[in-house]
Parts: C-alpha cells; structure tokens; sequence
C-alpha cells in the first residue's frame, strides 16, 4: 500500500480480531482457514502514490472503482480466485513527516491462492502501480508452524477515532505504525503475533467492544 503501508516496518498494520480482549500458485498446497469466513488470503493495496496529510483532501473520497477491477483481473490472470474487494481509509503514522499520514485503498479476498502466487501477485500489484510494498495476509490456523501474524476486526472504530488515538499512544504509532477503517466503521488491523498484547491495548483505547472483535491469526508479507 504505497509509502506508508511501507513506513511502519514493516510493522503493520489491518487488524480485525477476535480480540477476545481478551496462498502460491494453483499447484502448491493451501493453507486451512483460521477462522470461519476467512479467505485464503488478503491483498491490501492502493494506486496512490503520494504522501496526503490533510483528511480533507479530495483524493480520500475516490471510490477506487477502476482499481478494483484491475486488480481482481491481476489475481485471475496469476491463477487465484478473486473474492470481495472492500474499501478501506487508512491512517498511519510517518516517522519521517512525525505526522499521520492517510490512505484511501482497498482490501482484496484471494482465494485458491498458495504462499508463492499470493506473492507473485503482490509482487504484479506493486510494480504495475509504483508501490513501495503490497501487503498480504494468509489466513492460517493459530499452530500453524508459519503463522506470524494476527489480523483484528471490530465495529464501532471510524478513521477520526484511529488518528486521534494513534497520535494519542506513542508506542501504538512507533510499532504497530496504523490501521485501517471500512466505510461502515470496521476497525482492520494487521498486527505481528508478538505485539498482539499491543494491539489489544490499543483496541481497547479505540472503544472496541471485546464481545465484538474477531481475531484472524495467519502469515503476512509486505512484498514490494
């Protein structure tokens, strides 16, 4: 997702979790979902490449629509199934600008997809739109030897309140580095597996209802 996706450390962020407040080519072999209704995988991506700090700015209300279609032609084309595309707004934290930065982007579901090609077409994403990096999710069981990774999803979070408490908590905005938000005001946050009790703090410091989370654990990959 463009230039601040790739700022945090690669650390990341999307996280949609059961917070209980407490994916390759057609050939390799797929990984077994987490949880119900998680995908085999998860592209998020974006087409923009400029840095916008205003939440006004124009380039936030674009519905990405012609982004959609090429992309979901991108994952047809490299032997995966194409799923439901979601809108997201983004908010992240820039340690070079010390400010929040924000991203209107989209959220992928790839299915019949290994580790390799998910790769592969991330790797398409990134170059066909000048990204820094695309990040990938996998969706694979808590034990899994190659899960590293926890994906947190929670209503009731809109982009207004992802700013205002990430500017709030220096530690969230250092490693966790944002999050994103759905129109309807879903809460995506992609979390490395150890910072999960951070990512909790921070859910918590959101509003989120623990009741209401849900937890994803899986693989994710900034692939740029």
């Amino acid at each position: 997702m463009k230039n601040v996706i790739m700022h945090r450390r690669l650390t990341v962020v999307v996280a949609v979790a059961a917070l209980t407040l407490g994916v390759a080519g057609a050939g390799n072999a797929q990984a077994s979902p987490a949880a119900p209704g998680c995908p085999t995988a998860e592209v998020f991506a974006t087409d923009n490449t400029e840095i916008i700090t205003d939440p006004a700015d124009p380039r936030l209300s674009t519905p990405l629509t012609r982004f959609a279609h090429e992309v979901r032609a991108i994952i047809r084309a490299n032997g995966a199934r194409s799923g439901a595309s979601t809108l997201l707004n983004g908010v992240f934290w820039s340690a070079d600008l010390k400010q929040a930065t924000y991203e209107r982007s989209r959220e992928f579901d790839v299915n019949r997809v290994g580790r390799d090609g998910l790769h592969h077409i991330a790797d398409v994403i990134a170059k066909q739109y000048h990204q820094e990096s695309v990040l990938t999710f996998r969706c694979l069981p808590r034990t899994s030897a190659e899960t590293d990774a926890v994906e947190i999803q929670a209503p009731g979070v809109n982009s207004t309140r992802l700013h205002d408490a990430l500017l709030a908590d220096p530690e969230a905005r250092d490693r966790l580095g944002g999050g994103s938000t759905t129109l309807d005001g879903r809460l995506i946050l992609v979390a490395p597996l150890a910072d999960l009790p951070l990512a909790r703090k921070f859910a918590t410091e959101l509003g989120v209802n623990g009741k209401k989370a849900v937890l994803r654990y899986g693989d994710e990959q900034f692939v740029s």
